[in-house]
């Protein structure tokens, strides 16, 4: 099988990557013009006045013990987002590659080719078979141009998991010519196996998880690229060097500690189990014509007047997601699963 570096930019392939201030702790630095004090009211157990260590030994190791993967086959960076940017800038020529979205989908994969100057080839959801993915066009679609395929299970905004099978299958059939890029930013929400248990196997298979929705750590940025190792090669080249905060790594190996581990399961069983009722409860609303099976921390649902929706739920204080202007979409809103207290008085208002 054909390495996935054949499809990286040239120049980035050939790129020598930035030579950061050498990290040895045993050693005192005065090698990168710190600050030799710290804050007074620096609670870190690292100084803030000294750079982070890039791409942390610790934060690496605990995140592949986390998501069951080898540590050279861990990229971590600010959110996911900034894991969709690497992509493009390292595998998409501007002006000459594409990559491939399946909308209603999440709107960084074609911001982020946009801005890279890529083009964004459109192959939408099925929507009157629950938002599936239409594996043949996609195949179809996949020209000699296209990079990246990006594929979000479980979808934002519709809230379904993609058929592993074919996602499994367009993987196999698109080796050697495009990665095939799974954002699973909502999967502990569906319960189901990361599929980066095939990335060992898939050299052209990227995934991509979070720390910002299960963990509730969305305001420390912290989200992780698995694939292989020579991708994550490539990508370390490009990322910034101190791209990790040194307050984001001490709170993620906290909160990534097994003690803290099983606390964060219980919450996701408990927004579970309030889905479920928010979305039974949905159904009986009058202004509501569906609430779509869900698998994320979210319902996607539509009104027959999505805009007074809007307006009773602002009047409640509360802010739910426009989402109409995505094809198929034109009459939903997203719904953030809340609070037992928002939930029902969301669902108040709308009654």
């Amino acid at each position: 099988m054909s390495s996935p570096l054949e499809l990286a930019r040239p120049e980035i392939r050939a790129l020598k990557a930035y030579d950061h201030a050498a990290w040895e702790p045993s050693l005192e630095r005065l090698h990168a013009n710190e600050l030799p004090w710290a804050a007074s009211d620096d609670g870190m157990c690292e100084g803030l006045n000294r750079y982070p260590e890039p791409q942390p030994r610790a934060l690496i190791e605990r995140l592949a013990g986390l998501y069951a993967v080898p540590p050279e086959c861990i990229l971590a960076g600010r959110g996911s987002d900034e894991a969709i940017d690497l992509l493009s800038r390292g595998f998409c020529r501007a002006g000459e590659d594409a990559v491939i979205v399946c909308p209603p989908t999440f709107g960084m994969y074609a911001i982020a080719a946009r801005i890279q100057g890529a083009d964004v080839l459109r192959v939408p959801l099925q929507v009157a078979q629950d938002f599936a993915l239409d594996e043949d066009a996609l195949l179809q679609r996949c020209t000699s141009n296209v990079k990246l395929v990006f594929l979000c299970s479980p979808n934002n905004p519709t809230g379904n998991l993609l058929s592993e099978p074919a996602v499994l299958r367009i993987a196999a059939s698109l080796a050697g010519r495009a990665l095939v890029v799974v954002d699973e930013a909502y999967v502990e929400f569906a319960g189901q196996p990361s599929l980066a248990r095939h990335v060992a196997r898939l050299s052209h298979l990227v995934v991509l998880r979070t720390l910002s929705k299960a963990h509730g750590l969305a305001g420390a940025r912290c989200g992780t690229l698995i694939a292989s190792a020579e991708i994550v090669s490539l990508l370390r080249k490009i990322i910034p060097p101190y791209a990790l905060t040194q307050f984001t790594i001490e709170t993620v190996l906290r909160q990534l500690e097994p003690v803290r581990l099983e606390p964060m399961r219980v919450r996701v069983a408990e927004l579970g189990a309030e889905r479920a009722w928010v979305a039974a409860h949905l159904r009986d609303c009058a202004g509501v014509v569906r609430v779509w099976p869900s698998q994320a921390n979210f319902v996607l649902v539509e009104f027959h007047d999505a805009t007074s929706a809007l307006a009773k739920a602002r009047a409640a204080g509360l802010l739910l997601r426009d989402v109409r202007s995505q094809p198929g979409l034109e009459r939903a809103l997203r719904i953030t699963i809340g609070t037992p207290e928002q939930n029902r008085r969301l669902l108040r208002a709308l009654q």
